[in-house]
């Protein structure tokens, strides 16, 4: 135990640096650190997410983002901004200035102080170095957790318990992080002569994406505050800091931030693959294979996963290596130190493939795992599915995990192949109308109206001036 405490100062010595926005001193990895982790992570979200192009709002990201970072608190950091190809509405940075903004979110702001509280919120999770504090807060509980361990049979008794309380402090933490972050978005939005009201009111749109997506729960299992509560918060805090600074502009800029919105594409982009009717068609890549009934699928440009709803069964699709599907399973299990009780060559759909089955090695650690990989050589492409489930598991599964591979097949209906994605159009209202319906006289279906009122932070009821603009859609 005298080992453990050593070794606890020796981190907590190590690690104590003054925090940018406080001066006081804190507990956190190095700065050097953090911006070696940031150029690590930026490459693998770029290749997992895919970088969306659009000249426009990337020049408005990094003029807006470059002249908030240098007036932060942190200005002489390496800042990066980047859009990333998603429809998810969310933005997030990691260690050492990196700001990623998905196509999504940029589709819901309404104007650009909106936009400009969010790129505020982003910085100053850097500024405040919450991800370097986070990751040292974890280490320290991980290395306490152990020695409490040692020394405390009562502890070890309840080691899950104490685990499970562990998370909980640790989202309590990413909460105040988040309202530290709302604090400083107000800050740095406020000083470039935004209105932070409309960061406020930003909010308002996330609860009601919430609402519809049925993501509520319950504000202390939650890693973000309550919407409504961050509303009422922030909108207080732009008060106070308008107060402060009498002279700014307050700009908002709707107008001229929905005209970078033309042309933008609008949820799922079907040349990334698109699922219709329990089947996943790539127009790009040109095959089909049929999605498990029932079970989610997650796309992105690195590999498909399907999961079962009970979550113990998990199907992915990915490219492999090989210059032939046998080649392709031999360096795959050989990768993942694994055996094939079962394997051999067929064809599926036309296409030379090789399968292998078996179960992962016993471990005291982890239960073993029952897999099924098939290989697939499609022209220049080899394709892998691999199914996992636990062993236990592997009869009621069987059929399942195989399905998806036992179906690719290629894709060569037309309609399907010159799928386009919906994208933002810009409507101007021609005279004074409710939103309902501009939206039915835009040939916006009426079980689309609620979606298309939260992407402009609207209600249905809203009445409009003639001259207003409105986003709608254009295929």
């Amino acid at each position: 135990m005298r080992f453990l405490a050593a070794i606890l100062t020796l981190m907590l010595v190590a690690s104590c640096a003054k925090s940018p926005i406080t001066g006081k001193r804190e507990l956190a990895i190095s700065e050097d650190k953090e911006i070696e982790m940031g150029k690590a992570y930026d490459p693998q979200i770029v290749a997992s997410m895919g970088v969306y192009e659009d000249a426009g709002l990337q020049a408005l990201l990094d003029r807006a983002g470059m002249a908030m970072a240098k007036d932060s608190h942190r200005p002489n950091l390496d800042w990066h901004f980047r859009i990333v190809d998603s429809d998810v509405v969310n933005a997030f940075a990691v260690p050492g200035g990196y700001v990623y903004f998905t196509r999504g979110i940029l589709a819901h702001f309404n104007n650009e102080a909106e936009f400009a509280g969010v790129l505020g919120h982003e910085i100053g999770h850097v500024t405040a170095r919450h991800s370097a504090k986070q990751i040292r807060k974890q280490q320290l509980a991980q290395v306490g957790m152990v020695a409490g361990a040692i020394a405390s049979s009562a502890v070890r008794e309840n080691f899950d318990a104490v685990n499970q309380g562990m998370q909980l402090l640790m989202l309590k933490y990413s909460r105040d992080a988040e309202s530290e972050s709302d604090a400083l978005g107000v800050e740095y939005s406020t000083e470039q002569d935004y209105d932070a009201q409309y960061m406020a009111n930003f909010f308002k749109t996330i609860g009601r994406l919430r609402g519809e997506a049925g993501a509520d729960v319950p504000s202390f299992l939650s890693t973000h505050p309550d919407p409504a509560n961050r509303e009422v918060r922030v909108k207080q805090l732009a008060t106070e800091w308008q107060a402060k600074l009498p002279g700014e502009e307050n700009k908002v800029n709707r107008d001229g931030y929905l005209a970078l919105l033309e042309g933008l594409v609008y949820g799922e982009d079907p040349k990334q693959g698109f699922v219709e009717n329990g089947k996943f068609y790539h127009p790009v890549l040109k095959f089909q294979f049929d999605v498990p009934q029932g079970w989610r699928l997650a796309n992105s440009p690195q590999q498909v996963q399907m999961g079962a709803p009970a979550g113990d069964a998990v199907v992915s699709f990915t490219l492999a290596q090989g210059s032939s599907p046998q080649q392709a399973a031999t360096a795959w299990l050989q990768q993942n130190q694994l055996q094939a009780q079962r394997s051999g060559a067929t064809t599926i759909n036309g296409f030379p493939a090789y399968v292998v089955e078996g179960v992962t090695p016993p471990s005291q650690q982890q239960q073993q795992l029952s897999f099924v990989a098939t290989f697939i050589q499609d022209g220049s492409n080899m394709y892998n599915f691999t199914g996992i489930t636990l062993a236990a598991s592997a009869r009621k599964y069987a059929r399942t995990l195989a399905a998806p591979a036992a179906s690719y097949a290629k894709l060569t209906d037309q309609r399907l192949l010159n799928r386009q994605p919906e994208r933002i159009r810009i409507a101007t209202v021609p005279s004074a109308t409710t939103l309902s319906s501009f939206l039915t006289s835009q040939g916006i279906a009426s079980a689309r109206h609620n979606e298309f009122a939260i992407l402009n932070g609207m209600e249905l009821n809203a009445q409009l001036r003639a001259g207003k603009k409105i986003k709608v859609l254009q295929r």
